[in-house]
């Protein structure tokens, strides 16, 4: 027998994958067949829908697991009780989780659902059997322990999942005289759709799609994997830069998070929202450019166009140390403890602000002159 195969099953959650589920390839195919289902059904089930998955990203993830901003406690109350329809354990447990994963990225004895261990186990797998490194280590979170909602809604989870996956269903059904249509779209359908919509973060996003800013995890960016995770398919960049509330950093990437986490910024819910420094974000672009310039190398045979493209490629590498180098010791200088009043100087300073740009503007730059010079590399390569 495998190791797998010795571990005991988590009757609880395999339970609750199975009963959910089955309601949802058998009974609702029956009954869309055979009777009427209200739109009103359709529309509150979506509307519940990405509620659930909302607060599972905005507050579970994005607020809890990263403290990526701070939020008023009536917004931590709305995704407390929307993320405990989810389903998907409590605040608490599934920060701690989270955490762990982020920390022990895709190690197989550490990382709760590593992707390295099969598609099937990091999507639903590692919940199935009492694995382990699944098993929940509150010291992860001694933040969180001090969080009143937090507390609450652990404490009196099982009654929160009850009180929403019964109560509105049920409520809403009654209201718009379609009971069963609202709990078989509403309650199951939109419960399991929640469920593998998260899931595919877990599994999919490390699977599919492209790694633009770092390859040293398994995880991706997919455009289209965004669509239906509110967001959460950008996901190369947060493994890389997990404390920004951001995933999707350009304004044309789906990221209705964001959005939602912005909205309420403005709108005095949230607060201290985390953004990543854009010098950042393009000096690790540039460095996964210049990794996959020496990888075009490595695949080719060497001929004189192509070394003299290895040249000019290590140029443009040496530019680039000189330029973090330099932005490195402005940083120490800037940051330095014997030099406070340089420093409040400086962050006012119309000097910092011109040099921070001329940077960005220079590594952006670079990177399109690598960019195109590993292009011309592909073209030149010669399969070994």
């Amino acid at each position: 027998m495998t190791r797998s195969e010795r571990l005991p099953i988590n009757w609880p959650a395999a339970l609750m994958l199975i009963l959910t589920s089955l309601p949802v390839v058998t009974v609702l195919p029956w009954y869309g067949w055979t009777h009427h289902i209200s739109a009103a059904a359709w529309i509150c089930g979506s509307l519940l829908l990405m509620s659930n998955g909302m607060s599972i990203t905005a507050g579970y993830h994005r607020l809890w697991a990263h403290r990526a901003y701070s939020a008023h406690p009536a917004l931590k109350w709305g995704y407390a009780i929307f993320g405990a329809m989810a389903v998907q354990n409590s605040i608490l447990v599934w920060a701690a989780t989270h955490r762990v994963h982020h920390r022990h990225v895709d190690d197989v004895d550490h990382d709760p659902y590593s992707a390295r261990r099969g598609f099937w186990f990091s999507h639903v797998g590692w919940m199935l059997r009492d694995y382990p490194s699944g098993r929940v280590d509150l010291s992860r979170v001694p933040d969180l322990l001090e969080d009143r909602v937090v507390s609450i809604q652990h404490r009196h989870y099982l009654w929160f999942v009850l009180a929403t996956n019964f109560g509105l269903p049920i409520g809403l059904g009654l209201l718009f005289h379609d009971l069963w249509g609202f709990v078989l779209i509403a309650g199951f359908l939109r419960l399991v759709a929640s469920h593998h919509f998260t899931f595919f973060i877990n599994s999919l996003a490390h699977a599919w799609g492209r790694q633009p800013f770092t390859s040293t995890n398994t995880a991706r960016d997919n455009d289209f994997l965004a669509l239906f995770t509110w967001g959460e398919g950008y996901h190369n960049y947060h493994h890389l830069f997990q404390w920004d509330y951001r995933n999707g950093i350009r304004w044309w990437q789906w990221d209705p998070t964001k959005w939602l986490i912005a909205s309420c910024a403005w709108l005095g819910l949230a607060k201290d929202l985390k953004r990543v420094p854009d010098f950042k974000i393009q000096r690790a672009r540039l460095t996964r450019q210049f990794e996959r310039a020496r990888e075009a190398l490595a695949a080719s045979r060497p001929h004189s166009r192509l070394l003299a493209l290895q040249s000019q490629l290590e140029s443009e590498w040496q530019q680039f140390s000189e330029t973090i180098a330099h932005w490195t010791a402005l940083q120490s200088e800037k940051l330095s403890d014997a030099k406070h009043q340089m420093q409040d100087r400086w962050e006012h300073s119309e000097l910092r602000g011109r040099l921070q740009l001329q940077i960005e503007r220079s590594l952006r730059a670079q990177r399109r002159r690598v960019q195109n010079l590993r292009r011309s590399m592909i073209a030149e390569c010669v399969p070994v």
